[in-house]
């Protein structure tokens, strides 16, 4: 089911918006180099909550994109986020747009695309009456997408049982997770406020800290050195592959392992890991495996909408993975309600005083004490004189 909106008509604040284009078909690739004022060029159909972030974190003049921000399969968070932060939307303008050169100069007349004085493609602005209208009849259409998931969720039970119920084909690693607490980072939902919130859990326990793809840069932007990377490797950089951490490369089943290659080219030599699903699951399912007593994880997906508005169906074994590790795993944000450090700034203040009032109360008990305290006293008072003798 696509959802066809109808086009507005209406001038508005966006007619003459410009900017130079920044086109990519891959979104979190596209945000890696987009800078405040771009027209971001994109070919995303059903925007995701996480990739609709990004782009806002970047803040661009507007959006442009060639596919259906919200088709119709499910209520996809993402355009919700865009139209929210006040970036202008053009949905749906069409493959053209795709074929703009990178840099040259777009100007946005409402739903028109003009470049180099002529109009190339013409979309949709969405505003939020028209996202919320899609949304209400996306929801219409959410239990077919319900039976799909379930339907993926039996078919990656079938072809994964051994891995999930015995472990089969989980790679040796040189990390000892063994009794230790893991925290898997994904550069998801809140991960930057959430690692914030955790900074005492991981100085205070010191967990084993694993990247997935760009998790391992989140963490040393962070300031956090990760143990292990995690990942097919198509979002995380050079740096943090050389940083010292150990790879695990996310292969496919029949082997194929495009990010082992771009590994090896930097002088490191990767674990491989074959498997089903995605590169999330596999960092807890190798923690799970090598006898992490807790995974604490961040930015990954929680919850049914979150599943779906990732919008692939792989996303069917993180569902089943999480069932897997069972009471091992707990999300970040339920670690922060938990977790507090063991020994506040206040409570040290308050032990120190009441073990000071203790000591000057045992030695004034005390003949000897209170001797002492007067000897003490009469220095203090010695030196307080000369204090006011050297600034009177």
């Amino acid at each position: 089911m696509s959802i066809r909106l109808p086009a507005r008509r209406d001038r508005g604040p966006v007619d003459g918006l410009s900017g130079p284009a920044r086109v990519d078909r891959r979104t979190k690739n596209l945000t890696k180099r987009l800078r405040p004022g771009d027209v971001a060029v994109i070919d995303h159909e059903d925007i995701d909550r996480v990739s609709a972030e990004a782009l806002v974190a970047c803040r661009p003049a507007a959006v442009v994109n060639a596919s259906p921000s919200i088709s119709g399969r499910y209520p996809n968070l993402g355009p919700e986020i865009l139209v929210a932060a006040g970036i202008p939307l053009v949905d749906h303008a069409g493959p053209e747009v795709m074929a703009l050169k990178d840099g040259v100069a777009l100007t946005l007349e409402h739903g028109a695309v003009v470049a180099d004085g002529r109009t190339v493609a013409t979309g949709v602005l969405l505003d939020n009456d028209l996202v919320q209208e899609a949304m209400s009849r996306a929801r219409e259409g959410l239990s077919d997408q319900l039976e799909a998931f379930a339907a993926n969720t039996m078919d990656y039970l079938r072809r994964e049982r051994e891995l999930l119920f015995d472990g089969v084909g989980v790679p040796d690693i040189t990390t000892d997770l063994d009794g230790r607490h893991v925290l898997i980072v994904v550069r998801g939902y809140h991960y930057k406020e959430d690692l914030e919130t955790l900074r005492h859990y991981i100085r205070e326990y010191k967990p084993i800290l694993i990247g997935v793809d760009g998790g391992a840069d989140a963490l040393i932007q962070a300031r956090h050195k990760p143990h292990l990377i995690v990942g097919d490797m198509d979002s995380v950089s050079d740096d943090a592959l050389r940083c010292g951490a150990e790879i695990v490369v996310h292969a496919y089943r029949d082997g194929r392992a495009p990010g082992l290659e771009r590994v090896r080219s930097l002088g490191v030599e990767p674990v491989v890991f074959p498997a089903t699903g995605t590169s999330e699951d596999v960092a807890m399912l190798l923690a799970d495996d090598k006898g992490a007593t807790l995974i604490v994880a961040v930015g990954t997906h929680v919850t049914l909408v979150e599943f779906l508005d990732k919008g692939r169906s792989g996303m069917a074994s993180t569902f089943l993975t999480r069932l897997r590790v069972g009471g091992k795993l707990v999300d970040a944000k339920g670690v922060n309600r938990l977790y507090r450090a063991r020994i506040s700034g206040a409570s040290l203040l308050v032990m120190l005083t009441v073990g000071l009032l203790a000591l000057f109360a045992a030695l004034w008990s005390t003949d000897g004490g209170r001797a002492l305290l007067q000897v003490l006293g009469a220095r203090i008072d010695d030196l307080w004189s000369s204090i006011q003798g050297v600034f009177g």
